[in-house]
């Protein structure tokens, strides 16, 4: 059909005998495809112009001559091929050059655009846009004769948040029940249609079929169904016009799905406040009250499957399941009970949200052997790693539901809520909170394959685009769009729903950097409201790709989120604890030693290190341990006072935060090798096994004498290998196992997966084939033990979890610092006073003093300031149980104010 204009009445018309509104069958729900094609397209364009809102266009790189028309088809036919005429269009609006300046906020908004002509359109048009956006758009630039120059879509997010801001208010999409009517309401501004088929189970034919009633003032497609269908499953069937492909029909699952049947094919229909999705006593079980700032967080983060698949004390059909965590006579759970005991507060756990990575039924269990350092392990697990039981998750497909592979049956959409809740209420049973892993900087999939589920709905709005309309995939993965109005509201709604359904204490973020601070902020406003109390967050604030350097946003970055409470991962510490950097490779692995495994006081043989090296390494760790407060003042190396945030680390401030609880502090998380396989690298190979261990004991330490949030890796405390692989997150059961017995930490069991690991073969086969580097069941047991008394240590006082950069300042000292310092030992003094004569409250002594002697030999650190004092070793290491005695040998003498410390020591003194 030949482009040309028609009247609004005309275009209702012609759009209601083109078939496209046909009501949608029964049968259509029960199609083997998950979409099928109604209208083929005839051309595929880029999208180069970009919405500013419902009445702007930006055309970067485009001259600002010809003529500009917007076309637009219901059948999504158009061609614009250049030095050629349209066809295939039902009309065209005419635009004009916008010669005024562009609102200020649409500037910041689309700072990120390229320089070229605004259009924009005429009143009389821009009313029409609702229903035009339902169709396919194509902006074309003509000559005076109606020639093709250029011809492009148009990217829609700006326009659809403008014309359908009321979406921001929804309270109720997705499916609900009230009274004897079962609702659904789903957002897809851009749909032609979309009906609501319902089944009676997971794998029946479809019972009904309901049509869908648009809403024009908000985008959303609602129905009100007689009766409550509890217990049933449905889908959505949409119709929308997608570049390339024409008007397609998609058969898709709920994006605010609160469960699923088995492997995510269709959403489950129930309120997640009926009785029946409740475990016994779910309403009046309260959540541990432990943490009444974040800084009191201990972190202990774990994946559910890892915690108990290897676990002989675990029934079999709970192993790896939600179900692990309610067998309080476990050797996990005694494991957990023992950390709660001790001082940990949380448990945080991988993703459990509904990930597209793992089968959730039939998948294979390969079981590898072979040699400590044989490829025959890793080579099974590579040819199961797309069909096995195991991921770390990171791959979100359904945000507001469980994970159906840890669910005893992931075919029943309630046994996932009511099993996920039993794990919460387990946990918080022991006296831990729970805290959950999310994803919203990516999906596991985009565009039109069917485990995309945003897309397939609203396609191109959802998801970030580059500059030619192409999604950005700098995280990975298909980049959400957390700017984006609806896409921003899924987050915070998601966010709310976990916190408020399913009693999650606090949310750990994942690459946050590509999120923005705005948004994050309006998030925690949000989720505390819903909960009636404060939920912690926490992310990486990593800033790279598309976004860094705030190219298009305020990012919820470590230096953009100063002063907003939310925590980062303080990468600074880790760095300088376990020495190099997340991504070495090669030789580096060895030669960049760190603070605790030997930098130039215990060399290695690889590499070339100078004393100024570990001066800033040891400063380094002083601003970590003053939870990397901005304003703190420290003496550095060279006899200089500054604020942290005048210190050095790569360009960037040592200091970022303003308060401790922006800071997480950390030296082993899922990422990267473990501290133990680290220092299989770092120490010199003769390190005896027993020392080893005690290195390890000095990196928790770090974190649990550091102001802010302590953060923990399952495992850490039990000297955690993973056979030396840098990237397990598809390395299967295999290379993330766990031992509770603590007879093995699974060192030496083959060499790591090729893709990320196989350039250095040839460095890792000679250390896995080196039974030196094994530990022994004793020195598992010493590390379990000392990690224990760190978190008690850590618990007894609240001096060393302060709540905020006033109180770290007023109250934390370092000595043995400056031009003269041994940089191997760390030494502070926490100052308990208070106010009236008081103690400050939870201090329990008047002054802590603590020391980390990293060194091989003891050394002797002198304060000027405790000579006349009182002080003590810590009881901790004074009780008959204590894990080091090594610690206990440490002595001070109140004459001088010296205190000797002993080798690979941690240790604390008390003045009470």
């Amino acid at each position: 059909m030949t482009s040309k204009t028609i009247t609004a009445a005309g275009l209702l018309s012609l759009l209601a005998s083109s078939g496209v509104h046909a009501a949608i069958s029964p049968e259509a729900c029960d199609s083997k495809s998950f979409q099928t094609v109604l209208h083929p397209a005839a051309a595929s364009f880029d999208a180069r112009a970009v919405w500013l809102d419902r009445r702007l266009i930006a055309f970067p790189g485009a001259p600002a001559d010809g003529v500009f028309k917007l076309y637009h088809s219901p059948t999504g036919s158009i061609a614009a091929p250049v030095g050629g005429k349209v066809a295939g269009s039902m009309g065209a609006l005419t635009l004009s050059l916008d010669k005024g300046a562009v609102p200020p906020a649409l500037a910041e908004r689309f700072k990120w655009v390229g320089a070229g002509p605004v259009l924009q359109l005429i009143d009389a048009d821009v009313s029409k846009m609702g229903e035009l956006h339902r169709q396919q758009l194509v902006l074309v630039q003509e000559d005076a004769q109606g020639i093709v120059r250029a011809a492009t879509r148009v990217q829609v997010a700006g326009a659809l948040d403008d014309l359908y801001a009321a979406a921001g208010n929804l309270d109720k999409l997705g499916v609900d029940i009230a009274g004897n009517r079962t609702s659904f309401s789903l957002w897809a501004p851009t749909a032609r249609q979309a009906a609501v088929c319902v089944y009676n189970t997971g794998s029946s034919t479809a019972r009904a079929v309901y049509q869908l009633a648009f809403d024009p003032a908000t985008g959303a497609w609602n129905a009100a169904v007689p009766g409550d269908l509890t217990g049933k499953y449905y889908k959505y069937a949409v119709d929308v016009p997608v570049d390339g492909g024409g008007i397609v029909r998609n058969l898709v699952t709920d994006p605010y799905s609160i469960s699923l049947t088995t492997d995510s094919k269709r959403s489950y229909i129930a309120r997640l406040d009926s009785p029946r999705l409740k475990p016994a006593g779910w309403d009046t079980t309260p959540a541990p009250q432990t943490v009444k700032a974040p800084t009191d967080m201990v972190v202990y983060e774990l994946h559910v499957r890892d915690f108990s698949i290897n676990d002989a004390s675990v029934p079999e059909r709970l192993r790896g399941k939600y179900g692990a965590f309610t067998r309080p006579d476990s050797n996990g759970m005694r494991h957990l009970a023992a950390l709660a005991k001790s001082g940990l507060t949380d448990i945080h756990l991988l993703p459990v949200y509904d990930i597209g990575s793992v089968p959730e039924a039939g998948c294979a269990v390969p079981k590898p052997s072979g040699a400590p350092d044989s490829e025959a392990q890793q080579a099974l697990v590579r040819k199961t790693a797309e069909t096995d039981c195991f991921n770390w998750g990171y791959d979100p497909y359904h945000y507001n539901a469980p994970e159906g592979s840890y669910a005893t049956d992931p075919g029943d959409g309630a046994r996932r809520v009511v099993e996920f809740r039993e794990m919460v209420d387990g946990l918080h049973k022991l006296g831990l909170r729970v805290g959950m892993d999310v994803v919203f900087n990516h999906t596991f999939s985009a565009g039109q394959v069917e485990k995309s589920v945003l897309d397939r709905i609203v396609p191109g709005y959802y998801h970030r685009l580059n500059a030619l309309g192409g999604i950005e995939r700098s995280t990975c993965c298909d980049n959400t769009a957390t700017e984006n109005l609806m896409m921003g509201k899924l987050m915070i709604d998601s966010v709310a729903l976990w916190a408020t359904q399913y009693k999650i204490d606090s949310f750990r973020f994942d690459l946050m950097g590509h999120q923005p601070r705005a948004t994050m902020e309006q998030l925690q406003r949000t989720v505390n409201a819903a909960a009636g109390h404060s939920i912690q967050l926490l992310g990486e604030g990593w800033n790279f790709g598309e976004v860094a350097n705030g190219a298009r946003f305020v990012q919820a970055s470590q230096l953009s989120l100063n002063g907003s409470g939310i925590g980062t991962f303080n990468d600074r510490t880790r760095d300088a604890v376990r020495g190099g950097s997340a991504g070495d490779s090669g030789e580096a692995l060895f030669a960049r030693q760190g603070w605790i495994n030997g930098l130039v006081y215990d060399p290695n043989g690889h590499g070339q290190h100078d004393q100024r090296e570990l001066l800033r390494a040891a400063d380094m760790v002083r601003a970590g341990l003053a939870g990397s407060i901005r304003s703190y003042p420290l003496q550095t190396f060279d006899d200089k006072t500054v604020p942290l945030e005048a210190i050095d680390y790569g360009g960037q401030p040592a200091g970022y935060a303003s308060e401790p609880s922006e800071v997480v502090n950390y030296v082993e998380n899922h990422d990267n090798q473990t501290l133990f396989d680290n220092n299989v690298f770092k120490l010199p190979a003769s390190t005896p096994s027993f020392e080893r261990a005690r290195v390890q004991v000095l990196g928790m330490a770090v974190d649990a004498f550091a102001q802010g949030i302590a953060y923990y890796h399952a495992g850490i405390d039990v000297l955690r290998s993973k056979s030396l692989d840098r990237n397990s997150f598809n390395s299967g059961d295999w290379f993330n196992r766990l031992d509770w017995t603590y007879r093995d930490n699974y060192f030496g069991t083959g060499l790591p997966p090729l893709d990320d690991n196989g350039k250095d073969y040839a460095l890792l086969q000679p250390l896995l084939a080196n039974p030196v580097f094994k530990p022994a069941p004793s020195d598992i047991a010493f590390a379990r033990d000392a990690f224990r008394d760190l978190l008690a240590i850590r618990a007894s006082s609240t001096l060393f979890r302060l709540p905020s950069a006033a109180e770290i300042k007023r109250r934390l000292r370092f000595f043995n610092t400056g031009s003269s310092q041994n940089p191997t030992v760390v030494a502070a003094h926490l100052d308990g006073a208070g106010y009236a004569g008081a103690n400050y409250p939870g201090a329990n002594y008047r002054g802590l003093s603590y020391f980390i002697n990293v060194d091989k030999v003891g050394h002797t650190v002198t304060d000027p300031r405790a000579a006349g004092k009182a002080l003590r070793l810590h009881p901790v290491f004074l009780a008959p149980n204590a894990a080091d005695k090594r610690a206990s040998q440490a002595s001070f003498d109140p004459a001088t104010g010296a205190f000797i410390i002993p080798p690979r020591t941690a240790v604390v003194f008390v003045e009470d």
